[in-house]
């Protein structure tokens, strides 16, 4: 996997550095619209006064780059067609809101045109190469972006994937690309494919990065109709000992030889953290990835551009066009008809994967030539979508990671999840390239941010009898706390042992070390609901002067148990005992 490049410390010097690297790298086909460096150069400047003056910006002077079918303010969007072009005065709801945070964009960036394509060739401004292996393709139709990510040119870089644009040039340039469930990331502002299940995505080097990107981007927008929030049972964390499903040797058909080792050493890498992984009949997802292009849903394409490219069909690129005019003579009732057969296919996957966390597949078939798709354009775009096809229509999100090479090339797979469990997705990734903390410590900072905090002191700490109960409702660990010097504690008699922990003031009490754990808002209720006497939930203040809830019991209780406070901890007590 590439490593990310030494930041300079300032936006300037990081915009300096970008600009640079965009001159050595020679790589004009990545760019429709590059902002001029002097613009780009007197917005780093303003935002370094801004971070200087304390404001607090989570993406202060991080560069990105944006696909030419999302809109940025005062630049064209093309959809990588010129005569499509217009100007927009604000910019995408996802675009303002990492502008928002101190994000600065680069450009707008190539792309398979009207985002139909897996390819990254079939675009006016020509074909965007691989990062490392320019005689091949980069992936599309988010292939610009990609491949900027992937040079060190922008720190992130906003896709869209319809049928895996957001995944398959990840896979192709060696860089992490996130899907997360529709509707999370607004699409206003956006150039549709197929509206019913567009999504907004983002690449990025390094796993941290992505996630810092993809949380600012998520959130509702009333502009929207389709925009989602998440529930208030989400999980935030994997379990500490996940399922994994993953294809049958037969669904692999379309790999290598080596393209199918590297998938099983990713298997295999899974199952060394922890993970259980048994092999299922993946056919009803692939069945229904067909859908897209070979059914009726293809419909929704025409209704995003086809009066356009109807029009004008010369300002379009000739296999676009092809897809998309042919959509024009589906009746109403073959759509109809397929949308009712995706129900089914739906219930079918969730029937499939009941049980299990997650599923892991390659992310793409192959890696071929620029010129090998010239000469085949629409089989080869085809195959490539074989894994990836099904993912919004079904409602699934996905994380595509790198795994190894295969072929002489990059090889990558992807997590899939059910909807709205994109973290569990984004841990077990984490996992599988080896970012996770020390001490099974999860890392990144979990999406959503919208958990309750909970301390625990006793038998719901990691490695304790009751600590199932946290990790079975997709509580997530943040780490470690200390009470104010404040607290007592004592060892009570219950089965399993646990302590009770009493506010007795500064002059009688000290301070107690325990966990911090994230619940989502129906998890702390559903924990609560459980929660046997004499414990209760109170407010705890720490020794950072902060408040958080935790467990407490009553004076009485406390009184006839035996007082350890002098331990500090429950763990040091068990020790001694």
């Amino acid at each position: 996997m590439n490593q990310t490049p030494t930041a300079p410390v300032t936006a300037e010097e990081r915009v300096a550095a970008a600009y640079e690297r965009i001159d050595k790298a020679e790589r004009p086909e990545i760019w429709i619209a590059l902002r001029p460096y002097e613009d780009v150069l007197a917005e780093a400047r303003v935002l370094d006064a801004r971070v200087t003056a304390g404001e607090l910006l989570p993406l202060a002077g991080l560069l990105f780059a944006v696909k030419d079918n999302i809109d940025v303010a005062d630049l064209p969007t093309t959809a990588a067609c010129p005569a499509y072009a217009y100007r927009p005065d604000v910019s995408a709801t996802a675009v303002r809101r990492l502008t928002d945070a101190g994000a600065i964009v680069l450009g707008k960036t190539n792309m398979d045109q009207f985002a139909t394509g897996l390819v990254g060739t079939r675009s006016p401004h020509g074909p965007v190469r691989s990062a490392g292996h320019p005689e091949k393709i980069s992936g599309g139709s988010s292939s610009g972006s990609a491949v900027a990510v992937a040079l060190g040119i922008a720190d992130f870089a906003l896709g869209t994937d319809t049928a895996g644009s957001g995944r398959v040039p990840a896979a192709f340039n060696d860089i992490v690309g996130i899907k997360p469930t529709l509707g999370l990331v607004p699409n206003t502002g956006v150039v549709p494919a197929a509206r019913s299940y567009d999504t907004v995505t983002v690449f990025a080097r390094t796993l941290t990065e992505a996630q810092q990107a993809l949380a600012v981007m998520t959130g509702p927008d009333e502009a929207d109709p389709r925009s989602r929030t998440w529930p208030d049972a989400v999980r935030l964390a994997a379990p500490e000992r996940p399922r994994i499903a993953l294809p049958r040797d037969e669904d692999l058909a379309p790999l290598s030889d080596e393209a199918r080792a590297a998938f099983q050493a990713a298997a295999g890498q899974l199952r060394e953290t922890g993970a259980e992984t048994a092999v299922i009949d993946v056919t009803p997802l692939l069945e229904a990835a067909r859908l897209l292009y070979d059914g009726a849903l293809v419909a929704e394409r025409y209704a995003a551009v086809g009066e356009f490219i109807a029009r004008d069909p010369e300002a379009a690129d000739p296999t676009v066009a092809g897809i998309i005019l042919a959509a024009a003579a589906l009746p109403a009732h073959a759509l109809a008809g397929d949308q009712e057969h995706l129900d089914h296919f739906r219930t079918a996957a969730a029937r499939l994967l009941s049980g299990f966390d997650a599923l892991l597949l390659p992310t793409t078939t192959e890696h071929p030539t620029i010129a090998a798709v010239q000469d085949d354009p629409v089989g080869i775009n085809k195959r490539l979508g074989t894994y990836t096809n099904f993912v919004n229509l079904l409602d699934m999100a996905a994380v595509a990671v790198p795994a190894g090479g295969a072929d002489g090339s990059p090889f990558g797979v992807s997590i899939v999840t059910r909807a709205f469990d994109d973290q569990v997705g984004l841990d077990l990734a984490a996992r599988l390239i080896g970012t996770t903390g020390e001490a099974g410590e999860q890392t990144p900072s979990p999406v959503p941010g919208t958990g309750i905090d909970l301390a625990v002191f006793g038998a719901h700490r990691r490695g304790q009898p009751l600590n199932h109960q946290l990790t079975g409702l997709g509580a997530r660990y943040a780490g470690e706390v200390r009470t104010a010097s404040a607290y007592q504690l004592t060892a009570l008699a219950t089965e399993p042992p646990k302590p009770g922990l009493v506010h007795v003031g500064p002059d009688h009490g000290g301070t107690i070390s325990g966990e911090r754990w994230i619940l989502s808002p129906a998890a702390l209720g559903r924990f609560l609901a459980e929660l046997p006497a004499p414990m209760s939930l109170g407010r705890i203040r720490l020794d950072d002067d902060s408040w958080v809830l935790g467990f407490q019991c009553n004076s009485h209780t406390a009184a006839a148990g035996t007082d350890i406070t002098h331990h500090g901890d429950w763990l040091t007590y068990l020790a001694t005992v």
